[in-house]
């Protein structure tokens, strides 16, 4: 059986099992449908061009864990920012760890989102926020609405500063020979609010794992919210990644996107303005090799006076892997000195890799300033030449170029202890033993 249709038989048997809520079933019942018009999105659809999910639905994905898992702290340690004490969210296989999980708290409300869509005390949040910039078009999207039950649910309260970084996991163990998992991540930051969160999927065996993951984040007055995603799976995980943020006056919201690893990765980052002095910034570091697959699909809907929204992903790409950068500005007419900014740079170190680069600008106002730059280009060889002159080895140097090369992202991560894990993992990533830290 293919999976879209094993996924639209299961449907009412997820239904049955859940508790029963006459206008979740509407949502989910409007969304099955939109998916099963349109099903999974194909090269035919041009924000899909560069993308294929083909090989990867090819695989018979159990779309429910058949039991519970438990995996020891110690054998998954290293994926946790364990230097410093964090808030920690975990799901093992899509099913909540309270063993793993660390979400006591003051002041906060860090829950399931099971718990969010069931209990009545969370009933005003859902009806105002559940889906409601999600895209009701996208049709993965669409497939993670139908399923959506269980993630993670934050809500930070008014001029509430979060003193302690969120961590999001997501393990799969690799019980199931293929699964697909759909988290759904829902965050409210209240007025003149501030937290941290970072998010990872992972991997603990090769067995083919398919994460079509939904998250809304809805960033209130004056609201300062740091959101990084560290995507380093296994070559045998594949990511589809949607978030949608929503952002009221004078907020301020940075994504981070590291993507070193995986097999296919999608991540549709869509940022809607709401007022006026709103900050978006979007960030991301790419590094990747053999045949991996890594798309950055982003759109800024500047639709308010005053606001800035600023663009800067770096691709690494070695072997025969693939990078897709497509952004996408939009400035309605309303959104008069708009100041909107974007760079895509990306460095080509084996002649089978390959980037496809397509920056959009769609202006409707007369009075902004926006720009948008691509590079595409190998490591400076006067560069590497100086530096191997000087007594340091051609291994190293091309390490260090990249280093210097990344830099202009990583060095804004605001979490001291996360900056120096990522630099790890590119150290890694470039073969090299790291002697300092980004």
């Amino acid at each position: 059986m293919e999976l879209k249709e094993k996924l639209l038989s299961s449907f009412m048997a997820f239904e049955e099992k859940i508790d029963f809520h006459q206008e979740l079933h509407d949502l989910r019942s409007q969304a099955i449908k939109n998916f099963e018009s349109k099903g999974f999105p194909t090269k035919k659809e041009e924000s899909w061009k560069y993308t294929s999910l083909n090989t990867i639905l090819k695989n018979d994905f159990s779309v429910f864990p058949k039991k519970e898992n438990s995996i020891e702290f110690k054998d998954v340690k290293k994926y946790f920012l364990h230097e410093i004490d964090t808030f920690k969210v975990v799901f093992i296989d899509g099913i909540f760890s309270s063993f793993l999980s660390s979400t006591t708290h003051d002041g906060l409300d860090v829950c399931l989102m099971s718990s969010a869509l069931n209990k009545p005390k969370y009933k005003m949040y859902i009806d105002e926020y559940f889906n409601n910039i999600a895209s009701k078009e996208e049709s993965l999207t669409s497939l993670n609405t139908a399923f959506a039950s269980e993630g993670a649910y934050i809500n930070i309260p008014k001029s509430k500063v979060v003193e302690k970084p969120i961590e999001i996991i997501y393990f799969s163990t690799g019980t199931e020979a293929a699964l697909m998992v759909q988290p759904r991540n829902l965050v409210i930051v209240g007025e003149n609010a501030h937290v941290q969160i970072i998010e990872r999927h992972q991997s603990l065996n090769d067995n083919p794992v398919l994460t079509n993951s939904v998250t809304e984040i809805f960033a209130q007055k004056r609201a300062i919210v740091d959101y990084y995603k560290v995507q380093n799976d296994v070559q045998t995980a594949n990511l589809i990644d949607n978030t949608y943020i929503a952002q009221k006056q004078e907020s301020h919201v940075s994504v981070h996107t590291f993507s070193f690893g995986g097999n296919i990765t999608r991540n549709n980052l869509n940022f809607y303005h709401q007022g006026e002095r709103i900050d978006s910034t979007l960030k991301g570091v790419t590094i990747i090799g053999d045949k991996q697959h890594v798309d950055h699909y982003t759109l800024v809907q500047h639709a308010t006076p005053n606001c800035e929204s600023h663009q800067n992903y770096k691709t690494i790409l070695d072997g025969s892997s693939t990078g897709v950068f497509n952004g996408k500005i939009f400035v309605e007419k309303e959104a008069q000195k708009t100041d909107a900014f974007q760079k895509n740079n990306n460095i080509l170190l084996s002649d089978k890799a390959t980037i496809n680069a397509k920056p959009q600008l769609e202006i409707f106002a007369d009075d902004v300033k926006c720009s948008h730059g691509c590079t595409i280009g190998q490591l400076d060889e006067n560069a590497m030449f100086y530096m191997q002159q000087r007594g340091i080895p051609k291994k190293e140097a091309k390490a260090l170029l990249m280093y210097a090369f990344t830099s202009e992202v990583t060095g804004s991560i605001k979490i001291p202890e996360l900056r120096s894990k990522i630099a790890r993992i590119i150290a890694d990533k470039l073969g090299v033993k790291m002697g300092f830290d980004l």
